[in-house]
């Protein structure tokens, strides 16, 4: 990787990505949490599917992977190759036939593989997920890195109560996997306060400037001769001190020393509790909560974890500039966290609104202190956009929705609003009434009944504007049409809005905006404000 580096954020499948974008031994740290649908029952996910479809569409948060001509040829692909990895999946195949966890285990095998390959010998790959695959999870991570590259199985506490505790013990914790590519890997023990108790059982001493101290022995834990010297009339330990003459005196002199009134007492050290770096992290976390409901840097993404979370694993497994990959980004925790601590990083993500939201999210957080990234995969011509919409129509829609800001429209929802494909909220007045755009999208051929019926839901659902996208040039008629919808007046604005808007991806890739008030924006949740932190 060069001094020039740019931070990347990729648009596609990260198998691909991986093998045709990311250079061997170049990451420092990998943190993954690949989707995985562990509401679904063991009935579902253990059931036999032996359809060799082509893959579904993928939805904005589909979390699952089926069984299916995709995950059958990266299963031979991976079996033909042989080594541990091979004979591992082979094996599970035979235990666990053809199902949803054999899909997944598959496309995670095929992936971890091409990890492990980007990843440097001095880093480490944290995988996240909860009890109901981590046992196969490890014999994967235990296969492809070996079993001598295991660190830690982490227990993390996400939350503290559960509605599904009737049958069962409430599940509450998920697991991260750590591993590394190699022995020598950086590694920085991480520390969190002490809790009160722990002060007031074992800082009960303070001095006469108020600072809490703990005693601790003077103790030698080998037989050292040269090190059993009388001082001040004390003896010293059967097996001599822990420090020399001069460093006793130096102690002695810093008044760090506390004396027994009687001779026949051993000098302790006092420890001041505001010098200690706090208790050391261990591998069950239970002071990270989750995104509570009301957090600030919550923003509605399903799958969010806590900025806390990705802090310490990025803070333990990397050094500043260092490279972050993060190849199921989602909303972008890993890479905006990253962003802040000063490292750099590479975000892979499925779906655009993935992506959108990413962006939103490192330009609300940063602003003009973000640094410089780029965006890979996402059309940036007309032609790449119709190779968008041939290959999927749904990421096409996405992609375009992106274009203008525009929320998708909720899935469960579509089918009893048909002509909404998405939603653009924002306030013109102080009333606190959230005005409304509704968008559609279109890929294919356009015609004036369809602006006609995208004019009907406008009115349907009190919308303040209707906004067609199209990849092809829009008709006369529907041009004609648009233009005797009449207009939208903002209350309190001279500037009228057109009620009917038009516009075509050729314009929107050249700059070319929607037209309605934009004085306060409310269609996505920002993201807050962050400061940076102060490099070390």
């Amino acid at each position: 990787m060069s001094e020039q580096w740019t931070n990347k954020l990729y648009f596609g499948d990260n198998l691909d990505i991986l093998r045709e974008h990311v250079a061997d031994e170049s990451v420092d740290l990998i943190y993954l949490d690949p989707p995985f649908n562990s509401n679904a029952t063991y009935n579902v996910l253990f059931a036999e599917k032996n359809g060799t479809s082509s893959p579904a569409q993928i939805a904005a948060f589909d979390d699952t992977w089926h069984w299916d001509l995709s995950s059958r040829q990266a299963y031979e692909e991976v079996v033909l190759a042989g080594g541990k990895i091979g004979a591992l999946l082979s094996a599970l195949h035979d235990f666990l036939g053809t199902n949803d966890m054999m899909a997944y285990l598959t496309m995670m095998a095929i992936r971890l593989r091409e990890l492990r390959r980007v990843l440097k010998s001095t880093g480490s790959i944290y995988l996240h997920c909860d009890p109901t695959a981590s046992h196969y999870l490890k014999l994967v991570m235990d296969a492809v890195f070996g079993a001598r590259s295991f660190r830690n199985e982490v227990i993390w506490k996400r939350t503290t109560s559960h509605s599904d505790a009737r049958r069962r013990f409430a599940a509450v914790s998920d697991t991260l996997l750590f591993y590394t590519k190699a022995d020598g890997h950086q590694f920085c023990a991480q520390y969190v306060a002490y809790s009160q108790e722990y002060i007031d059982g074992f800082y009960r001493h303070v001095d006469e400037n108020g600072r809490r101290y703990s005693l601790d022995n003077l103790r030698s834990p080998s037989p050292r001769p040269h090190l059993t010297y009388d001082y001040k009339g004390y003896k010293p330990h059967a097996k001599g001190w822990s420090v020399s003459r001069e460093r006793m005196e130096e102690l002695d002199g810093e008044g760090r020393l506390h004396f027994p009134k009687s001779k026949s007492g051993r000098i302790r050290l006092k420890r001041y509790l505001d010098e200690m770096p706090g208790a050391l992290v261990a591998n069950i976390w239970e002071d990270i909560p989750p995104i509570s409901s009301h957090a600030k840097e919550r923003l509605g993404y399903p799958t969010q974890k806590p900025e806390a979370l990705l802090e310490r694993i990025i803070q333990a497994s990397s050094n500043e500039g260092d490279i972050i990959l993060d190849p199921f980004c989602g909303c972008g925790t890993t890479i905006a966290v990253a962003e802040r601590l000063h490292r750099r990083w590479i975000g892979i993500d499925l779906t655009h609104l993935a992506v959108s939201l990413m962006k939103s999210r490192l330009h609300d957080s940063f602003g003009p202190d973000l640094q410089p990234y780029q965006v890979i995969g996402d059309p940036k011509d007309v032609g790449s956009a119709k190779a968008l919409a041939e290959e999927n129509r749904y990421q096409f829609e996405y992609w375009a929705l992106s274009l203008v800001d525009a929320r998708p429209q909720d899935e469960r929802k579509k089918g009893a609003d048909r002509g909404i494909d998405g939603n653009i909220y924002f306030f013109d007045d102080d009333s606190g009434r959230r005005k409304r755009v509704i968008v559609q999208v279109k890929s294919g051929k356009v015609s004036v009944r369809q602006i006609r019926e995208l004019g009907n839901v406008v009115d349907r659902h009190d919308a303040q504007v209707g906004a067609f996208i199209t990849l092809q040039k829009p008709t006369a008629p529907m041009t004609k049409w648009a233009a005797e919808a009449g207009f939208y007046q903002p209350p309190g604005l001279l500037a009228q809005v057109p009620k009917m808007q038009i516009v075509t991806i050729q314009e929107l890739l050249e700059g070319k905006q929607l037209d309605y008030p934009r004085i306060s924006p409310a269609t996505f949740k920002k993201a807050p404000r962050q400061t940076k932190a102060k490099r070390s």
